[in-house]
């Protein structure tokens, strides 16, 4: 017998006396009362993508505003300003986003080590979602994002987010459009951690260094 199969027969006898639902009744999805508030507030677009930069910048992310036309040096101009020799590429990337670096392109492959993986310098992504009231990204594992690890290893994450369309106000708006099939993962700030003495350590599980990059048509 297999450790899943031991679990799963543990459950299902902790389970035995427990009455199943009525047939009368609806199933638990729907007995469930959703209607809990959706997003605290009305806001304006405009505002709703400054909630979203103020709450980034207070979890420590760098946060930048440029125009669609700006981001190829915009992002060449983060790449330089941290000295990164090489950055790692998700295959789904927009080309033009890089354009303006001289950084080595590292392509996100099937069989790099988590060794390899730590040697680059940064990594550029896009995402699936930013949530405002939270200040957190949502990637989904598209190709212009790549795998989860490819943004847990490298030590400096830029992550370009397109504004207005990918952000919403609250976590209910965001798992409305999100598909729950896929590899989320949620960033809020760089990766960080606090001891019992509260003493803030970044980059433990992930990048030290995390930038977000707001494009838009309103550089704001």
């Amino acid at each position: 017998m297999s450790s899943r199969e031991r679990i799963l027969g543990r459950v299902r006898r902790a389970l035995a006396d427990v009455p199943g639902t009525p047939r009368d009744e609806p199933p638990y999805e729907e007995a469930v009362p959703r209607d809990y508030l959706r997003e605290h507030g009305q806001r304006s677009v405009a505002e709703t993508v400054g909630l979203l930069a103020e709450n980034l910048a207070d979890y420590r992310a760098i946060v930048h505003r440029c125009t669609a036309a700006d981001l190829a040096a915009t992002i060449a101009g983060m790449l330089a300003a941290r000295g990164a020799r090489t950055v790692l590429v998700p295959p789904g990337l927009e080309p033009g986003w890089l354009a303006a670096s001289d950084a080595e392109r590292i392509p996100d492959r099937t069989e790099s080590t988590p060794h390899e993986l730590d040697r680059v310098d940064s990594v550029v992504t896009a995402c699936a979602l930013a949530v405002a009231e939270t200040g957190t990204l949502v990637l989904d594992g598209s190709p212009d994002q790549g795998r989860r690890r490819i943004t847990l290893v490298p030590d400096h994450h830029i992550c370009v987010v397109r504004v207005p369309e990918q952000v919403v106000s609250s976590v209910p708006q965001a798992m409305e459009r999100l598909d729950p099939t896929r590899p989320l993962t949620w960033i809020s700030g760089p990766s960080a951690t606090s001891d019992i003495e509260l003493d803030r350590v970044e980059g433990v599980h992930g990048p030290r260094t995390l930038e977000v990059v707001l494009v838009g048509e309103d550089a704001g």
